[in-house]
């Protein structure tokens, strides 16, 4: 897709939420609201260990399991919620085997369509990043679907590889565009 907007000119962070229920047992949790499982809350509490370079200001998608990561891993931090951080609606698909998940391109019965969702994890992605002062480094507690979406954004030729858990990818911006690591705050 190349007629996508861009993002903001300003690095910021992803993070997708701890192992969940659904993750374990190879499900598609999109819309539900399902929990943390206990690997998965410690993967959330080993985010307060991150040596940050300064200030963060967090976001968090309205699931749960984004919330919960947050509170475990940002303790000091309250985090914010943002709607559009949501993770894409499978509609028929939800709580079905991963490997039943339509081809991204398309718009599943009763679901978002992947553009829809593109341009959804865009705005959502803006205005964090407009709330956040230029001496913080935005973090977004999210899902593997805005990962994806926002690495297309960014200008990546492909999705990638689905997010570990509770790992922080930093969108760096330099010379113009933004680089995905996750080494280094």
């Amino acid at each position: 897709m190349s007629d996508l907007p861009g993002l903001p000119t300003r690095d910021f962070c992803l993070i997708r939420h701890g192992e969940t229920t659904a993750n374990h047992a190879g499900r598609i949790a999109g819309r539900l609201d399902v929990a943390l499982t206990d690997a998965g809350r410690a993967q959330a509490r080993s985010l307060a260990q991150v040596d940050w370079a300064g200030p963060v200001s967090v976001f968090t998608s309205p699931m749960s399991r984004a919330q919960d990561t947050a509170r475990l891993g940002f303790p000091d931090h309250p985090a914010r919620l943002c709607p559009g951080l949501r993770e894409r609606d499978w509609g028929i698909f939800e709580g079905r085997p991963l490997r039943d998940l339509p081809a991204r391109d398309t718009t599943p019965q009763d679901g978002e369509g992947w553009r829809a969702m593109i341009l959804r994890v865009h705005a959502a992605i803006t205005s964090c990043c407009a709330g956040t002062p230029d001496t913080c480094l935005p973090v977004l507690i999210c899902h593997s679907g805005v990962i994806r979406a926002t690495r297309l954004l960014a200008g990546q030729a492909t999705v990638g590889a689905r997010a570990p858990n509770a790992r922080p990818i930093h969108f760096r911006y330099v010379s113009g565009r933004h680089e995905e690591t996750s080494d280094e705050f």
